[in-house]
């Protein structure tokens, strides 16, 4: 079974960088578009490991789904700072969200089976959690520019929705 201390331990690690923004001068829009995208990235690249170490149908549809969504998403906010000639502006917190799920990573690829598949999901829904509440407190109320926050917007609505399967999965892996 997936230890609580270690689902504690990643949520801090998830929420740590988005605090530090919190505590920090607010974002500008390079920023925000950084931080977003690379939120999305990093969520594409567990997917990706997700799809290659588990076995179960569940599981791997989920992360198919994360593949999936959060590379339209960042396709589309690749577009939006092309049209508006923003250069994203890495960040120390695009830095840290980047350096936690490094870790998070190589610690999920030392699991196998269904202690993988548990540890994932459940790290999942701590880094939905996260993001979106990132996204509804701080990156979207801080966006200045109205496409970014439209877009910023509908990742939140589809992220929660994200969360809100992760959430349905680890329940049934708990029965």
């Amino acid at each position: 079974m997936f230890p609580r201390s270690t689902f504690v331990f990643a949520a801090i690690l998830m929420l740590t960088p988005f605090a530090a923004l919190a505590q920090d001068a607010k974002p500008n829009d390079a920023q925000i578009a950084h931080i977003a995208y690379t939120a999305g990235a990093l969520d594409i690249a567990a997917g990706k490991q997700a799809i290659a170490k588990t076995s179960d149908p569940k599981v791997k549809s989920f992360a198919e789904e994360m593949v999936r969504d959060h590379q339209a998403v960042n396709d589309k906010a690749l577009a939006l700072v092309k049209k508006l000639n923003v250069t994203p502006a890495d960040n120390p917190t695009s830095q840290s969200l980047t350096k936690a799920a490094e870790a998070k990573r190589a610690e999920l690829n030392k699991l196998s089976g269904a202690q993988f598949d548990r540890a994932y999901i459940e790290n999942e829904v701590a880094y939905h959690k996260t993001v979106n509440g990132a996204l509804k407190d701080t990156l979207i109320p801080d966006a200045q520019n109205a496409e970014l926050k439209t877009l910023l917007q509908q990742g939140l609505t589809l992220f929660t929705a994200h969360q809100k399967h992760a959430e349905e999965i680890a329940q049934s892996m708990a029965r």
